[in-house]
């Protein structure tokens, strides 16, 4: 037998009903809002610092670019997505607007090449599947190139603990063909541990 609750009883439950919707509907633009934000340089040092997935040992340490032809070893070196870079479309010049969020990039790189001897980290420039293949390949690579250029001339990081590398649209983290914010991102990754 169903019970019948007060005109009150029933207003209250509406009400969390349409909390808990209102709550649903705003998490994505959350998400998205802290994804556009960009992470903190405590939580690029978090991630960059967790052990690697896959232990090397040092004489079976690899070139830079065997390793970025290995996505097996990529995907065992920490890493973070990093989708919070504003690029212009079809463009790899980083406006200055940026720089606060490479900023703190720049911050986490310092802190973890002073606290790790021989740090080295592989900048990987990605795009989503709109245009053409090599369109795409050309584009990652020269986002990538920009990303290092900032972080060295304007934050003062080393060159020579960056490495770049493009994958136009072969690692797309949402599968579309379509325009994806989500698929245009860099991805940073600590290398030290494999390669030579």
């Amino acid at each position: 037998m169903m019970l019948k609750g007060t005109k009150k009883e029933t207003a209250m439950n509406r009400r969390f009903v349409l909390v808990g919707l209102a709550t649903v509907v705003a998490m994505p633009s959350l998400a998205f809002a802290q994804d556009r934000a960009g992470p903190s340089s405590d939580q690029i040092m978090q991630k960059l610092e967790a052990p690697a997935q896959r232990q090397i040992r040092p004489e079976d340490r690899m070139s830079i670019q065997e390793f970025r032809r290995r996505p097996e070893m990529r995907r065992a070196a920490p890493s973070i997505d990093i989708q919070a870079i504003n690029f212009a479309f079809g463009s790899a010049e980083i406006p200055r607007s940026e720089y606060r969020k490479i900023r703190e990039i720049a911050y986490a790189f310092d802190q973890l090449s002073r606290g790790r001897r021989g740090a080295r980290f592989l900048i990987e420039g990605h795009t989503d599947a709109v245009g053409s293949r090599e369109a795409n390949q050309v584009l990652s690579e020269r986002r990538a190139s920009s990303l290092k250029m900032v972080l060295s001339r304007e934050f003062g990081i080393p060159a020579r603990i960056l490495e770049t590398v493009g994958y136009g649209e072969d690692f797309l983290l949402v599968d579309t063909q379509n325009e994806e914010w989500r698929n245009r991102r860099v991805t940073i990754r600590r290398i030290d541990q494999f390669v030579r």
